[in-house]
C-alpha cells in the first residue's frame, strides 16, 4: 500500500515549503527563506559592519571587505549576500580570500566552486598556501603526525584540524594583510558558533570565547576585526537557500576531519536543538553575554606578540610557531 506523503506549504504564500524552522513554528519556501536569510544577514551587518559614511572621502580609498571562502555553502551564501548587500556602493571594496590547506581530491574542486562564484559576481580571489607561509600541506601533517607526537609531548593526541585550524588563520591573516582589509567576514553558521560556544565551556576556556568574532566592539590588537554575518542562520537553512539559489558549491567532506572534537560537539548540538529547538540560539547569547561581563570587567584577556613572529598571541610563543618548530 502506497502511502502519500503531505507536503507542508509555506507559511506565507501557497508553494510547498523547502524548510520548517521548529524555533519559530514557520514552514518556508525557497523564496521566502532566501528571503528572510536575507534580513536576518542584513540586521547582522548593521550591528557588526561599521561603516563610514564615505569611506572614499574619510579613508581616501574604497573600506576593504575580506570575504574568507572555501567553495562550501556557508562561504557561498556569505559572499552572495555581501555582494547583494554591499556591492553597490562605491566606497566599499568587496575582495574574496581562500586557503589552500594542500589536501588532495578535496581542496581542489572545492577552490574551483570558490572561482565560479567569484567570476560570477565579479569579485576578484585572493589565494594562499600553507606552504606559502612555511607550513606543511595537511596530507603531510596527517602522515608526519604519529612521529610528531612521539618527539613532542604537547601534540600527543592532537587531531588534523587542531593543526589547520591554527594553520589557516594564520592563512587568513596573512591575506588580510596582504590585500589591506579593513575588517574580514567569516561564513560561520549558528550551529559553528554554537559547537565553538559549547567546547570552549567544554574545556573551560573562556578566554577563547571572548576572543570568539564579531570583533566590532572588542578588536584584537594586530588583526583585521572579524565579523560573522551568518552566526543566526541555522546550517540546515543555508544548504537549503544555496541550492535554491543554485549557487556552485562543493558538497564533500574533509577526509581528514573525522574524529574531531567538533564532530562529537556537532553531534551532541544536534541532539540538544531536536529535543529543545532554540538551544543554539540560546548558546549563542550566552557567549554575548560573557562578551559583554568580560568588557565590564577590569581583568580582561591579555594579547600580546608572538617573539617569533610578531602575531597577536595569547602567549609568548604563538602556537602556529611552535607548531611549525615540530615539523622543522
Amino acid at each position: 500500500m502506497d502511502v502519500e506523503l503531505e507536503v507542508q506549504k509555506c507559511s506565507r504564500c501557497e508553494r510547498d515549503s523547502l524548510v520548517h524552522q521548529p524555533y519559530s513554528g514557520l514552514h518556508l519556501c525557497g523564496v521566502h527563506l532566501a528571503e528572510s536569510v536575507r534580513k536576518r544577514i542584513s540586521k547582522s551587518l548593521r550591528k557588526q559592519l561599521i561603516l563610514p559614511k564615505n569611506s572614499i572621502n574619510s579613508l581616501g580609498r574604497p573600506f576593504k571587505v575580506l570575504i574568507a571562502i572555501s567553495g562550501g555553502k556557508d562561504s557561498a551564501i556569505l559572499l552572495h549576500f555581501l555582494h547583494d548587500i554591499l556591492g553597490s556602493r562605491r566606497d566599499v571594496e568587496l575582495i574574496a580570500g581562500v586557503v589552500d590547506e594542500g589536501i588532495e581530491g578535496y581542496r581542489s574542486p572545492s577552490m574551483d566552486c570558490a572561482q565560479e562564484l567569484c567570476s560570477s559576481l565579479g569579485i576578484p580571489l585572493e589565494r594562499i598556501s600553507y606552504p606559502d607561509l612555511s607550513f606543511p600541506e595537511m596530507d603531510d601533517v596527517v602522515e608526519s603526525l604519529p612521529k610528531i607526537s612521539e618527539s613532542n609531548l604537547e601534540a600527543r593526541g592532537m587531531m588534523p584540524c587542531s593543526f589547520c585550524g591554527v594553520f589557516r588563520r594564520q592563512g587568513l591573516n596573512s591575506l588580510a594583510n596582504r590585500v589591506g582589509a579593513d575588517i574580514m567576514a567569516l561564513g560561520h553558521n549558528l550551529d559553528d558558533v554554537a559547537q565553538s560556544v559549547l567546547m570552549n565551556l567544554q574545556k573551560g576556556e573562556v578566554d577563547r570565547t571572548v576572543r570568539l568574532a564579531p570583533h566590532t566592539t572588542i578588536p584584537i590588537d594586530g588583526l583585521a576585526p572579524r565579523i560573522v554575518p551568518l552566526r543566526w542562520i541555522p546550517e540546515q537553512e543555508i544548504h537549503a537557500v544555496a541550492i535554491h539559489l543554485n549557487l556552485p558549491i562543493h558538497h564533500g567532506d574533509c577526509p581528514h576531519a573525522g574524529g574531531a572534537m567538533r564532530q562529537r560537539s556537532r553531534d551532541i548540538i544536534a541532539t540538544i536543538e531536536k529535543d529543545i529547538p532554540g538551544s543554539r540560539h540560546g548558546l549563542v547569547q550566552s557567549m554575548d553575554r560573557i562578551r559583554e561581563l568580560a568588557a565590564n570587567s577590569e581583568n580582561g584577556t591579555t594579547v600580546q606578540s608572538c617573539e617569533r613572529c610578531g602575531e597577536p598571541t595569547s602567549r609568548p610563543i604563538c602556537q602556529s610557531c611552535t607548531m611549525k618548530e615540530w615539523f622543522e
